[in-house]
């Protein structure tokens, strides 16, 4: 392997980072991100930096049955909602978000100014996510494709029991 190919593998750099604009209006869009660790030599990390422009919203408030993350606060201030409340966060601030129902969590730009940070996570191969503000949850699997491809979004209403159509 060449020392290029190895660089190629192995190291990001936010500041170089082509990123996709999300245009969800009215309260995700605008918000620009890259995720590093798609063609690395990662197996089991996720990193990711996004900037959420003043008064809007990074995600919805979610909370992860697998994945652990963390977010590191770059530039700029906002407000980490999380277990039903809101919480000041600014640049340096480092966030450690367990999984579980105990922390659904929605980081908020409640600034004037951009804010800036990276995420990290565990990319768990097989995930549930719920919403609870939207009464939803999505099961995916990171092997059959992107995040929202591999995986089925259902609201909590539809909960079935186990032998629901069966014979």
């Amino acid at each position: 392997m060449t020392p290029e190919d190895l660089r190629a593998k192995l190291i990001r750099n936010f500041n170089d980072a082509a990123l996709e604009t999300s245009d969800r209006a009215p309260l995700y869009d605008g918000v620009r991100s890259a995720r590093f660790a798609r063609g690395s030599a990662a197996q089991k990390l996720g990193a990711s930096i996004d900037i959420v422009p003043a008064g809007k919203r990074a995600c919805p408030y979610h909370f992860h049955y697998v994945e652990e993350e963390m977010f590191i606060v770059l530039d700029g201030e906002g407000t980490l909602r999380v277990a039903g409340e809101m919480l000041p966060i600014r640049e340096g601030d480092i966030m450690f978000i367990p999984p579980g129902p105990e922390y659904p969590h929605q980081i908020l730009n409640t600034s004037e100014k951009p804010l800036k940070y990276l995420s990290f996570s565990i990319n768990a191969e097989t995930e549930i996510c719920e919403y609870p503000d939207s009464n939803k949850y999505m099961a995916y699997s990171r092997s059959k494709g992107p995040l929202l491809e591999g995986g089925r979004m259902h609201r909590v209403k539809d909960d079935l029991d186990y032998w629901d159509g069966e014979a």
